[in-house]
C-alpha cells in the first residue's frame, strides 16, 4: 500500500531537490519497464527462432502485457496491448503472429486460435494467418467456422502450395461430417497412460504381451536439460492395459530415442535418435544388439546405419522391420521423394545391414508428408500416417494392402480410429485379417499437447454366411429350393428361407457355430449337408460350399424297402413310430403326382402260409389307408400282401438253427413303382 507524505516546505531549494528526486524515479521506472520489454522481446524471439516454442510463450506473454486466468488460461485477445514504449505497429503484430505461430506448434489451438482471429481482424500483414485460423477452428470441433475461414483464405490467395492445401481442408471438413454420421458402437478407444505428464508415442510389439514405446515423461534423475528426453520404455501389455513401466534398457546417451521396431526373435532392435541443433532437427535411424542377461531387455551401444538410410544431411526415422527380417520400411526427407517425408524400404543382408534401398511411390507418397509405417502380416496391410490426403485433419492412419510394388490405393480408416487432431504409430495384435480388432495407436485427440498411448478395439460384425443349393449332376444352380440351417448344438433353427434366381441364400451369424443345411425341392431327394466355407474365417462375409441335390429317378418296377415301418407283434396295427418314414412317401407321392405305387407286405415264414398271406395284406391295406388319409388318392395306391412268398434273407442258418436277423429283414414293407 502507498501512503502520501505532506512534506511542508522549508524552503524552495528544498522543493526542487524532492521534484528532481520524483521525476528522476519516475523516468528511472519508466526506463527500467521499457529495457525489461526490449529483453522480453528479444528473449521471445531467440527462443522461437530456435524452435523453443515453449520459452517464446513465456516471453513474448511478457512482452505483450498479456495476463491469463491461471485457472482457466482463457484471455481475451482484444487486450493485448504495446508496452510503454512506443513502437511500429507491424512489429507487435510480429510478436503476436509468432506468438499464435508458438502456441499452433505446442498444439495448443485453444491459445492460438483467437491470437490468429485478431490479426485477420487487423487486416495485418501476414497471409497464412487465415489458413492457421482455420486449421485451429477445424480441430477445436468448429467446423462451419472453419470451412468459412478457409473459404475467405482462398479469396485472398489463389495460388501456391497453402491453396491447395486449403482446398484439402475443405475436403478435409466435409469429410469430417461424413464420418462422425457413422455408427461406431463397435469401436472401443482408451488411453493407455493418461494422468502422465509428457508424450507417449510409437508403440511396438515384443512378443505377444510386451511392448516397447517412446515417452517424454519427466525423469528426476536426469540432468535439469535432459529432464523430458524422449527415451525408449518398455511395458506389459495385456487385457486393454499396460503394466510394469520401466525404462527399455537402451545405454542411455545425450540424443533423444524413440519410433524403434524389433526383429521377430527379439534380438536386434532398430531405432530413431536424434537431436535439435539450432532450428533443424537431425534424426538418424540406429541399430542394437541384445545383450544375454538376466535383464529381459538390455540392449548393446546403438550402431547408426550407413549411408543406404542415412544420407549425410538429411532425416530418417521411424523404422519397422517386417516378419522375416528382410525388410525395413522407414520415413526420409532425402533426395528422390515426391516431398516432405516419404516412406522408403531398404532390403536387409543376414547380419540385418541395409543394402539397397528405394521409395515407396507414388501410390503410397504424396508431395507433403507420410511416416510412420507398419506392416501387418496375417492381412498383408500397410499402415501409415499422411497429412497429405483427404482426411479428419492433421495427420491420419491411412492402410493400403499387398506388399512393396503391388500396392493397392490407400484408404482412410476414418473415425473413430482417426480425429481431428493427429494421429499415428500404429501396432496391430490381431491374428487374423481384421487389423482392427486389437491395435494400438497414438493420436494428441485428449491432450493439448502431445500425443498419448490408445487402444483400439473393434468387434467383429455379424459374419454374413452366403450359401447356394446346385444340381448334383450339372452343377447349375436350384431356384425355390426351401432351405433351413440349424445350429448342431443347440438345435436352433439360424435360418430358414428359398433360394432365389441364382440358387443363393444368406443370413448373419455372430460367431462361428457348427451348423446343419437342410435342402428340399420337388423331383430332387431332400439333401441335408453340414454348411461349409473356406479359411476366410474372419472376413465380413464368406461363401459356403455349395450344397448339391439329387434328381428324384424313379424307374418302373423298382422297389423300395420302406424301412423303419413297424407293427404290433403279429398284427397288422401301425406302430406310431412308423409315422415319418410313411411321411417320406407322402411327400414323395405329392412331388410325383403322375406316379402309381404298389404297396407290398411281407412277412417271415412262422406260422401258417394262409396267416403270413392274410396278415401281409392286412399291413399293405392299412399302410394305403394311411396314405390316403394324408391327401394321396386311393387310385394311385395298390395293396398287396406276399405273405412269406419273397424273401430276402434265410429265415435258418445252415445248421437249420433260428436266422433271427433274416427273419427280420424279411418282415418288411416295400413300395414299387407302377408307371
Amino acid at each position: 500500500m502507498y501512503h502520501l507524505l505532506q512534506i511542508q516546505p522549508v524552503s524552495g531549494k528544498f522543493q526542487m531537490r524532492v521534484l528532481s528526486a520524483v521525476f528522476i524515479c519516475l523516468f528511472g521506472a519508466v526506463t527500467t519497464h521499457a529495457q525489461f520489454s526490449a529483453d522480453y522481446r528479444r528473449a521471445a524471439d531467440n527462443y522461437f527462432k530456435k524452435g523453443d516454442y515453449s520459452s517464446a510463450v513465456s516471453y513474448y506473454e511478457k512482452y505483450l502485457n498479456i495476463s491469463r486466468d491461471k485457472k482457466t488460461s482463457a484471455f481475451d485477445p482484444y487486450s493485448v496491448s504495446a508496452n510503454k514504449k512506443s513502437e511500429p505497429v507491424p512489429d507487435k503484430q510480429l510478436a503476436i503472429y509468432q506468438l499464435a505461430e508458438s502456441w499452433r506448434l505446442l498444439k495448443n489451438y485453444t491459445n492460438a486460435a483467437p491470437l490468429y482471429q485478431q490479426l485477420l481482424a487487423a487486416d495485418s500483414t501476414f497471409p497464412l494467418a487465415g489458413f492457421h485460423y482455420g486449421t485451429c477452428l477445424r480441430t477445436l470441433g468448429r467446423y462451419a467456422d472453419a470451412e468459412e475461414a478457409f473459404q475467405q483464405f482462398l479469396t485472398h490467395h489463389s495460388d501456391g502450395g497453402y491453396t491447395v492445401a486449403a482446398q484439402r481442408e475443405i475436403k478435409n471438413l466435409q469429410y469430417i461430417r461424413q464420418q462422425l454420421q457413422k455408427d461406431i458402437s463397435s469401436f472401443t478407444v482408451n488411453a493407455l497412460a493418461a494422468g502422465r505428464t509428457g508424450a507417449s508415442y510409437a508403440p511396438v510389439a515384443i512378443g505377444e504381451e510386451a511392448i516397447l514405446f517412446t515417452a517424454t515423461w519427466p525423469d528426476s534423475n536426469a540432468a535439469a536439460n535432459k529432464i523430458h528426453l524422449n527415451r525408449l520404455y518398455q511395458a506389459g501389455f495385456s487385457a486393454s492395459a499396460i503394466s510394469n513401466v520401466a525404462k527399455a534398457g537402451m545405454p542411455s546417451g545425450a540424443l533423444h530415442e524413440g519410433a524403434a521396431t524389433v526383429s521377430a526373435d527379439g534380438n536386434t532392435i532398430y531405432l530413431t535418435k536424434w537431436q535439435v541443433i539450432g532450428d533443424r532437427k537431425n534424426a538418424a535411424i540406429y541399430i542394437s544388439n541384445k545383450i544375454a542377461s538376466t535383464d529381459s531387455y538390455k540392449w548393446s551401444d546403438p550402431v547408426i546405419l550407413d549411408s543406404v538410410v542415412n544420407l549425410p544431411g538429411y532425416n530418417a526415422q521411424q523404422p519397422f522391420i517386417t516378419a522375416d527380417g528382410k525388410t525395413l520400411f522407414y520415413a526420409s526427407d532425402k533426395p528422390g521423394g515426391l516431398g516432405g517425408y516419404d516412406l522408403w524400404s531398404a532390403v536387409l543382408n543376414e547380419q540385418g545391414k541395409p543394402v539397397s534401398t528405394q521409395n515407396l511411390g507414388a501410390i503410397i507418397n504424396t508431395p507433403y508428408n507420410e511416416q510412420a509405417p507398419y506392416y501387418h502380416e496375417p492381412s498383408a496391410t500397410f499402415v501409415f500416417a499422411s497429412d497429405g490426403r483427404t482426411g479428419m485433419g492433421g495427420y491420419d492412419l491411412f492402410f493400403a494392402k499387398g506388399r512393396t510394388g503391388e500396392w493397392s490405393q490407400p484408404e482412410n480408416f476414418g473415425y473413430p480410429v482417426n480425429s481431428m487432431k493427429d494421429d499415428m504409430y500404429f501396432l496391430s495384435f490381431s491374428k487374423g485379417r481384421r487389423v482392427l480388432e486389437n491395435a494400438l495407436f497414438s493420436s494428441d485427440r485428449a491432450d493439448v499437447c502431445c500425443l498419448e498411448l490408445f487402444h483400439l478395439t473393434k468387434k467383429a460384425p455379424p459374419k454374413q454366411v452366403i450359401g447356394q443349393v446346385v444340381s448334383c449332376d450339372s452343377k447349375t444352380p436350384l431356384a425355390g429350393v426351401a432351405v433351413d440351417v440349424i445350429d448342431t448344438i443347440t438345435g436352433t433353427k439360424m435360418y430358414s428361407g428359398i433360394t432365389d434366381a441364382d440358387g443363393r441364400y444368406s443370413f448373419a451369424i455372430n460367431q462361428a457355430t457348427p451348423l446343419n443345411s437342410v435342402a428340399a425341392l420337388k423331383g430332387y431327394y431332400t439333401a441335408a449337408r453340414p454348411l461349409q466355407w473356406s479359411d476366410e474365417a474372419d472376413a465380413d462375409s464368406v461363401l459356403s460350399i455349395p450344397i448339391c441335390m439329387e434328381k428324384e429317378v424313379l424307374v418302373v418296377d423298382e422297389i423300395q424297402v420302406l424301412n423303419n415301418v413297424y407293427y404290433e407283434f403279429a398284427k397288422a396295427d401301425i406302430k406310431p413310430e412308423s409315422y415319418p418314414s410313411l411321411d417320406d412317401v407322402v411327400a414323395l407321392l405329392n412331388k410325383r403326382p403322375e406316379v402309381r405305387v404298389e404297396i407290398g407286405g411281407h412277412t417271415d415264414d412262422k406260422g401258417s402260409d394262409e396267416l403270413n398271406m392274410r396278415l401281409s395284406q392286412a399291413r399293405a391295406d392299412n399302410v394305403v389307408a394311411y396314405l390316403v388319409s394324408k391327401g394321396i388318392n386311393q387310385n394311385r395306391l395298390v395293396a398287396k400282401g406276399y405273405g412269406a412268398t419273397m424273401p430276402i434273407a434265410p429265415n435258418k442258418k445252415p445248421d437249420g438253427s433260428d436266422n433271427p436277423e433274416g427273419r427280420e429283414k424279411n418282415r418288411r414293407t416295400e413300395m414299387k413303382v407302377l408307371q
